[in-house]
């Protein structure tokens, strides 16, 4: 199944980031943009939110889930300062209940729906597709902080 690749690709590209050193971990992809650091932390936590919003909408659907401020979440949980082996742990951790889940319930449920707050209805097919996206989405960012030229992280 294509979604699971997808994850186990992406995981691997994500842990790959979290072995850089101090120096590449404060770099950033642009001016006022949030380093690598703050980064891998968001991605983490975002997984969790994810992950959260997939279990809702397997197991009751038709929820209200409320979006998250993710710059709030960066300064009022200080990204800065935070160890990131906690994010990793976080993430290793989440990622391999998302993946359990996925092979579960991506293709049986998929149709099952939630109500984001702010962006209406989401399924649980879309919520899996965006663990996927939004690490994409930050593996460009990363890249970007690093000079690299294409997006993928090996090089």
């Amino acid at each position: 199944m294509k979604i699971l690749d997808d994850l186990k690709r992406t995981e691997r590209e994500v842990l790959y980031y979290f072995s850089l050193n101090d120096t590449e971990l404060q770099k950033k992809y642009g001016p006022n943009k949030w380093n690598i650091k703050q980064i891998l932390h968001h991605i983490a936590d975002a997984e969790s939110v994810l992950y959260d919003r997939i279990r809702r909408a397997i197991s009751k659907p038709g929820q209200i889930v409320w979006g998250f401020d993710q710059d709030a979440w960066c300064d009022g949980l200080d990204y800065n300062n935070m160890p990131l082996q906690i994010s990793l742990d976080q993430f290793v951790s989440i990622r391999k209940a998302v993946y359990h889940l996925a092979e579960q319930f991506y293709l049986s449920h998929g149709a099952n729906f939630y109500i984001h707050n702010e962006t209406g209805n989401r399924t649980l097919k879309e919520e899996f597709d965006k663990v996927v996206w939004h690490a994409d989405h930050h593996m460009i960012h990363i890249n970007k902080a690093l000079n690299k030229n294409n997006d993928n992280p090996q090089n």
